[in-house]
């Protein structure tokens, strides 16, 4: 006697959200900007700013970087649409793009349903 198949699935449907590969070549282009400590450590700082800006003199002493390299990190991190700049005179101030970073924050969260499962899972079941 042949065995039947099972209707039921082995495991739940993938989600139908998916990045398309246009998107996924922009956000891995962005991680590639944020894979390097010194940019991390710059974001870190742009955003610990009480007013969220900092001239770019100000920011290779407190991270111990030399001025190419703080300039090279800057531009990365802007070409990356991750920084904002302004000039002022000589001066330049960057800030964070806090719309875009919001935005790849929101690529990375699952769906709240998702994330109540995965919570469940992880507590053993219990509420």
């Amino acid at each position: 006697m042949p065995m039947r198949k099972s209707a039921v699935p082995c495991c739940a449907p993938v989600l139908d959200g998916r990045l398309e590969p246009a998107s996924a070549d922009e956000l891995a282009g962005i991680f590639r900007a944020l894979g390097d400590p010194g940019r991390l450590r710059l974001l870190s700082f742009l955003a610990s700013q009480p007013n969220g800006e900092a001239c770019v003199c100000n920011l290779t002493e407190p991270l111990g970087l030399s001025q190419p390299t703080v300039s090279h990190h800057l531009k990365v991190l802007t070409d990356a649409n991750l920084l904002e700049r302004e000039r002022r005179g000589t001066w330049i101030y960057y800030r964070l793009r806090l719309a875009r970073l919001e935005e790849l924050c929101g690529t990375l969260v699952p769906p709240k349903r998702l994330a109540k499962a995965m919570q469940r899972r992880a507590s053993g079941g219990r509420e």
